[in-house]
């Protein structure tokens, strides 16, 4: 039985760091990048480390196995990650419904086992995400590779919408954003 919960040891920061290798771009066919989606950020275990102090991260686990995992990276945090650095420096020159988009937390990546896929554990993993989170953030905010439409439908499901686009490493991106005071109407 698979059970949603807050990443806390560091065996369970390796679960993800092996569940983030087997779905980087760079790890999987062409094919299996359109059809499943895929991953570009690499980190490794003492970034890992600073993030999950800073933002514990959401993980699914079966047993002692991560099967899905979601990252959480706070504006401070993620300018440590040449990635995140950038998107978190998009995302502040982003105008949301007239304003700056400011008090957000950052969605520094999402994965689910390809095993597992097909069980909402995407949708579970974003529950869990903003209830541990929106009572301290206004907005979550992530990009989504434009080549990864499996993973763009996915997040406007869960409520995200797309505010702006950029360019990183010759890939088009949409800035996507989950305002958390409109979560009562997504609950339903």
């Amino acid at each position: 039985m698979v059970q949603i919960q807050i990443a806390t040891t560091d065996q369970e920061l390796v679960g993800i760091l092996n569940l983030q290798k087997a779905n980087l771009r760079k790890n999987i066919s062409d094919e299996e990048a359109l059809t499943q989606g895929f991953l570009m950020a690499e980190y490794d275990l003492p970034f890992l480390q600073k993030l999950n102090e800073a933002s514990p991260g959401i993980i699914a686990k079966d047993g002692d196995a991560v099967v899905g995992y979601s990252l959480v990276a706070l504006p401070e945090t993620a300018r440590q990650h040449p990635l995140l650095a950038d998107l978190a420096q998009n995302i502040e020159r982003c105008v949301f419904h007239g304003n700056p988009i400011e008090n957000y937390a950052i969605v520094a990546q999402l994965c689910v086992s390809k095993n597992y896929r097909g069980q909402d554990l995407v949708q579970k993993l974003y529950g869990s995400f903003r209830d541990y989170y929106a009572d301290q953030y206004t907005y979550c905010v992530t990009d989504v590779a434009q080549a990864n439409a499996r993973s763009l439908k996915a997040h406007k499901k869960r409520g995200f919408q797309v505010i702006d686009t950029l360019s990183y490493g010759g890939i088009g991106w949409d800035i996507v954003l989950w305002d958390w005071h409109k979560k009562a109407a997504q609950d339903s």
